[in-house]
């Protein structure tokens, strides 16, 4: 299935080990094992070497940093240069963020997330992200701007990136918005819908149970917003944060879903065009119902693997979490 794959902005390439569905074991750790838990926070502290680094520019837009290089370190520092008053950053939650990332070896930056208005959703573990971000990150309230500074053990350690970028054996200093803290699930308003689609109802968690009318299915391509947010706008070409649940018309049948699991998260332009559909103009916060006919779908292939046949109608409840550009 091609929703399932975690498709990541460019920078997102960077700073994430092994994309949002990594086994622990195919990412490397901090040298503190402290916050290998999922829900551990470890206790970064300002230092003389974050406190260093100059940091100007508004949150919200890009920061510029400026330091002696080289910076070094034994341990993660973090300086905290401005607090938010939104509920904190816990370890193993998800998160929208801004970062900027230098070479505290040459002082050089190395690359900027994109600063408009849609942050890149990372899930703040150390089994997702180089850990020097998590430190950066984790355990603030959303609304801070951070600067930290981390040796290569937290970083990319005696390897260094592939483009090198960060040469073997560099730390790193990162300037890192803490913008919003990501729902779990969808938390736009009601909306009335139109009673022909199928009927969706949640249970405690916000995870759906779709019911198929005991009617063919529409020939059309048909889409319900059943909550409707007030957030950003997904464009095309947009990475989404979703949850979401897919069911064949024909059976009945959950075919793939991500609700038991983390959220999912993919480009637009990387899944069916119904899905891409039912997700570019809408809103973060809403959630959507969109059947999809065979050609909007796995056309008349369909797919082994989900019992899909080329003649099967899907049905997806999608909760818009996040967007990024």
């Amino acid at each position: 299935m091609r929703l399932r794959h975690a498709i990541a902005p460019l920078f997102i390439a960077t700073l994430v080990l092994a994309g949002c569905s990594s086994s622990p074991e195919s990412a490397p750790q901090s040298t503190d094992d402290a916050a290998s838990d999922i829900g551990t926070c470890v206790d970064t502290s300002s230092g003389a070497a974050s406190e260093s680094v100059t940091v100007e520019g508004e949150k919200g837009a890009a920061p510029t940093a400026t330091f002696d290089a080289p910076l070094t370190v034994d341990t993660t520092e973090r300086t905290i240069i401005s607090e938010g008053d939104g509920a904190e950053a816990k370890h193993g939650s998800w998160a929208g963020v801004e970062v900027t990332l230098y070479n505290a070896e040459t002082g050089e930056k190395v690359q900027s997330s994109s600063y408009a208005g849609a942050p890149m959703q990372v899930m703040i573990a150390d089994n997702a992200l180089v850990p020097a971000l998590v430190r950066a990150i984790e355990c603030v309230p959303a609304g801070s701007r951070v600067v930290s500074v981390s040796p290569a053990s937290d970083a990319w350690g005696e390897q260094g990136t592939e483009d090198g970028a960060i040469g073997p054996g560099d730390g790193v200093v990162i300037v890192a918005d803490v913008v919003s803290l990501t729902p779990e699930t969808a938390t736009g308003e009601p909306q009335e819908v139109d009673p022909s689609l199928p009927e969706v109802t949640l249970d405690d968690s916000g995870a759906p149970t779709v019911t198929i009318p005991s009617t063919d299915p529409p020939e059309e391509f048909q889409l319900g917003v059943l909550k409707k947010g007030d957030g950003t706008t997904v464009e095309d070409g947009d990475t989404v944060t979703v949850q979401y649940q897919g069911v064949n018309w024909r059976t009945g049948e959950v075919f793939d879903q991500s609700w038991g699991d983390a959220p999912a998260q993919f480009g637009t332009d990387q899944v069916i065009a119904g899905f891409t559909k039912a997700l570019v103009g809408q809103t973060v916060g809403s959630q959507v119902i969109a059947v999809i006919p065979p050609e909007d779908g796995y056309g008349e292939a369909g797919s082994d693997s989900a019992g899909i046949k080329g003649t099967d109608t899907l049905v997806f409840v999608v909760d818009i979490l996040a967007t990024s550009r």
